[in-house]
């Protein structure tokens, strides 16, 4: 693989780690490649980042022909660096190009070129808890046309940037509004994969939560009774006899989080269910104390307790507002494998050295 490097010779200043937003801050260099049907994969390189200077008829304006992934490095407690099941977002991100009608990048421009950004990069990976280095892989159609067709030509970067917590909150639980209006994603449609156009769906909802003084929404299927997802994370809830998590159907999305979770519970010798699951039986286990935990799982805020739900004209409390016991075990447990504070048992860290 052919991969330049063109270094910043104007390098910023990183940002201290109790000033971090999530997404605000962008580190010195991104890693970019094109694609063309006649050239393949070109021009790969690692540079100061950039603006990107694109035709207004280019494809990702008006068919949406537009991918994306999140993932993580994080500063090992001997010092180095490693990135968090990056084969998992590799495999997610070829299946979502397929979907989109684009071209994926081949493996090793993924996983070389990511593991020598973040070499680039490594001062930005801070060594304090809860936070790490986000990265995210990004793959558009840039073909300047206005026929509906795949475009024949794309651009893969990925941009990188230091953040701590997600949620405002940090890790105490959310108070979740229970959408019934909007549909995130049906059947047979893009909501099983990381689709920009998922998210502009996403956001109407979640503004009209927050307004309410609601973190986020929890998506209902077509039918306004099946539970798929929790803002931008999966979701579980902890009943008496098992843990419950909605299966992947065709309109949800398969995170990397939840799939680790699955992993964990099963390691553990945990009941651990994929299945339908629909806000009537949550409500009905609820009223009936067999309710005692629900958390969101995701790349950028790992696990969140879910502490309340509005749902049928009402608040709906989860173990009265607290924290659960294994939400907290399932985070300590993950964030200890991340920064190589526990045994990495599962193979998951994959060191950038």
């Amino acid at each position: 693989m052919n991969l330049n490097r063109i270094l910043t010779t104007n390098p910023k200043t990183v940002p201290a780690p109790d000033k971090l937003e999530f997404g605000k801050h962008f580190s010195d260099h991104w890693l970019v490649s094109k694609y063309s049907e006649a050239k393949g994969w070109h021009d790969s390189a690692i540079a100061p980042t950039a603006n990107i200077s694109l035709h207004p008829g280019a494809s990702v304006f008006h068919y949406g022909q537009a991918l994306f992934e999140g993932m993580k490095a994080f500063r090992q407690k001997d010092g180095g660096i490693a990135l968090f099941r990056p084969e998992f977002n590799y495999h997610r991100l070829v299946e979502g190009a397929e979907r989109l009608c684009l071209v994926a990048p081949p493996q090793e421009l993924f996983m070389t070129g990511i593991r020598e950004l973040v070499k680039v990069e490594e001062r930005w990976v801070l060594d304090h808890d809860h936070t790490s280095l986000y990265l995210r892989p990004t793959l558009i159609g840039t073909e300047a046309f206005l026929g509906v067709r795949p475009s024949r030509e794309m651009l893969f970067y990925v941009l990188t940037s230091p953040v701590g917590a997600y949620y405002s909150e940090g890790s105490a639980p959310l108070k979740i509004w229970v959408e019934e209006k909007y549909l995130r994603a049906a059947p047979g449609g893009l909501g099983a994969t990381k689709a920009g156009a998922n998210y502009a769906a996403s956001l109407k909802a979640a503004v009209e939560a927050k307004k309410k003084n609601y973190s986020q929404v929890l998506w209902l299927d077509t039918e306004r009774d099946g539970i798929e997802e929790v803002g931008t994370m999966n979701i579980f809830f902890v009943f008496k006899d098992e843990v419950v998590t909605p299966e992947l159907s065709g309109s949800i999305l398969a995170g990397n989080i939840r799939d680790s979770v699955i992993q964990l519970l099963k390691h553990q010798g945990r009941k651990i269910s994929e299945r339908r699951i629909t806000l009537t039986e949550v409500l009905e286990k609820a009223l009936a104390g067999e309710l005692l935990e629900a958390f969101g799982t995701g790349t950028a805020a790992v696990i969140s307790p879910v502490g309340t739900l509005h749902a049928r004209g009402k608040d709906w409390l989860i173990n009265n507002h607290q924290t659960g016991e294994l939400c907290a075990e399932l985070l300590k447990t993950i964030r200890g494998v991340q920064r190589g504070t526990l045994p990495d048992t599962l193979n998951w860290m994959s060191p950038c050295d």
